[in-house]
């Protein structure tokens, strides 16, 4: 009896982790000022919904998928966007650059795309002065204005690619999803 209990507890759990909601689904509320720290905590919400429904329901063949032998592969992008958000967030906690990424699959890639940029966000959101966030790439500090035109918008850049590249899959971007309001229409 204490086995299965134990037994119950445990698929409990799993369960419990495994619907934990990934962030971006729709974009947060917007901040009643336009201070700095919105502004750039809303740039990186705009990125995190973006990826958020680039990235849903693609298939191993869509992962695969690039359109000349040139190219990277939507998995590849998808490493890159994730190496861009660690950036990002390394901005905003004002840590080194350089650690390299642990094997995940694709599924815990995208959940740590969208946790670090959700994580990067919250830390911006209040703060009026971004003075302070310095892009740290060895003994070279580059400031906050660097993030804004690097990794956020090279993230943003290669998240239209994963959409294109998906539709040349022959999975569409998701029905209902707007851009512009941040919302799923039902």
């Amino acid at each position: 009896m204490k086995s299965i209990i134990s037994l119950m507890l445990l698929f409990t759990m799993i369960h419990q982790v495994n619907s934990q909601e990934l962030p971006y689904y729709e974009i947060p509320e917007n901040s009643e000022s336009y201070t700095a720290g919105a502004v750039a905590s809303r740039m990186i919400d705009g990125l995190g919904f973006r990826f958020y429904w680039a990235s849903e329901g693609l298939t191993q063949k869509d992962l695969e998928f690039k359109p000349t032998p040139e190219s990277r592969t939507s998995g590849e992008t998808i490493d890159h966007i994730l190496g861009l958000s660690q950036v990002i967030l390394n901005a905003a906690e004002n840590k080194p650059n350089g650690g390299k990424q642990p094997e995940m699959s694709f599924k815990e890639k995208r959940a740590k795309i969208l946790n670090n940029l959700k994580k990067a966000s919250d830390i911006l959101k209040d703060k009026s002065d971004l003075s302070e966030f310095k892009i740290i790439f060895g003994d070279k500090k580059y400031p906050f204005w660097n993030a804004i035109n690097g990794p956020i918008a090279d993230a943003l850049w290669h998240c239209g690619q994963i959409v294109s590249f998906r539709r040349s899959s022959g999975n569409p971007f998701p029905k209902g999803v707007s851009v512009f309001t941040g919302k799923v229409r039902k």
